[in-house]
């Protein structure tokens, strides 16, 4: 008995697109791991306290270090750096401060997505200690000041004396989708 060729394409169909979802589902940790092995798209490293402390300070350079915040235009958040840059030895950990404030009536939960330019100084570039590693919730009208300590590694190429830390605010995914169902 021959099979209906509707039924036939219908089927090569239903298994193209479960195959290209598994791809799409596979290719995010895919990229993470190009990413953190590459340094591209800016992702830093993040470093222990006790390997930061082992490693040797390049006295002898200076690097310099800006800072640029931004959030997200969902996010009614306010968001800022306490220091406009700092310039600092290789191999020296150093901590800045940054401030987020909750403009809102309402608790909402953030998450920091941080990047470097340039992204080939991104894989000498490491955090130790990081708001961007959690999500963060701030209360209505809620302020916080939250270090960041960093170490930039003695080997980044001495051609690379100026480096920008990027970070941008969002709401949390999980919150923003639970604020739209609440809004329906």
């Amino acid at each position: 008995m021959a099979s209906n060729p509707n039924i036939r394409v219908a089927k090569k169909l239903a298994l193209i697109a479960v195959a290209m979802f598994g791809f799409g589902y596979v290719l995010v940790p895919i990229y993470n791991v190009f990413c953190d092995v590459t340094g591209l798209n800016g992702k830093t490293g993040e470093l222990s306290a006790a390997e930061a402390e082992k490693l040797t300070i390049a006295r002898d350079r200076q690097v310099t270090v800006t800072f640029d915040t931004n959030v997200n235009g969902e996010l009614p958040w306010k968001f800022k750096a306490k220091q406009v840059k700092v310039t600092v030895h290789p191999g020296e950990v150093t901590e800045v401060m940054f401030m987020a404030e909750n403009m809102s009536d309402r608790e909402i939960v953030g998450q920091a997505i941080p990047s470097v330019a340039p992204a080939k100084a991104s894989i000498y570039f490491n955090k130790t200690e990081c708001f961007c590693f959690s999500q963060q919730t701030l209360e209505p009208k809620e302020s916080r000041d939250m270090p960041v300590r960093f170490v930039i590694d003695p080997a980044m190429p001495e051609e690379i004396t100026t480096l920008t830390l990027s970070y941008t605010f969002f709401q949390a995914p999980d919150q923003a989708v639970s604020q739209v169902n609440n809004n329906k």
